[in-house]
């Protein structure tokens, strides 16, 4: 299953994240918008995940850069050659549990949770994610400009 989306104002931010300079800063200031905006989907998929005996579905739900020890194995196979800037996850983490849940068994019917959150937040998603990078850009913009002046009125 294939997923299409337009994206606007995309590349703007990309001009204004090579103004940024450092690749570390630019990460960095990524990291932050990608953390903020994913939170509401993660909180969504909380909020729409099945309720069992042990409750641990739910709180396991989060935004990360990290993956268990077989998630990155599978995503190393699966993205070896792709060497992207920047990954942030939204998922149940290590809980092995999670996917059944999602998707189902042999025996137990699918409790659909991240799709469904997915589904109703991907605009707002990105919507969020264009307008935390616009700041965060002109947050890091300003304080180099700051940083700049001290160090002009210093030497």
């Amino acid at each position: 299953m294939s997923v299409t989306m337009k994206l606007e104002g995309f590349a703007e931010i990309e001009r204004e994240l090579d103004r940024i300079g450092k690749v570390t800063a630019q990460k960095a200031s990524l990291r932050r918008a990608l953390r903020k905006s994913a939170q509401p989907l993660a909180d969504l998929a909380q909020q729409k995940a099945p309720r069992g005996d042990t409750e641990t579905l739910a709180p396991s739900i989060s935004v990360s850069t990290k993956l268990s020890k077989r998630q990155a194995s599978k995503h190393r196979r699966m993205f070896k050659d792709d060497r992207a800037a920047v990954e942030m996850f939204v998922g149940a983490g290590p809980l092995s549990s999670a996917h059944t849940q999602e998707f189902g068994t042999i025996h137990h019917p699918a409790q659909p949770f991240l799709r469904p959150a997915w589904d109703e937040d991907k605009k707002a998603l990105l919507d969020r994610l264009k307008a935390e990078i616009w700041a965060d850009i002109q947050k890091t913009l300003a304080r180099a400009a700051r940083k700049a002046a001290r160090q002009a009125g210093q030497g």
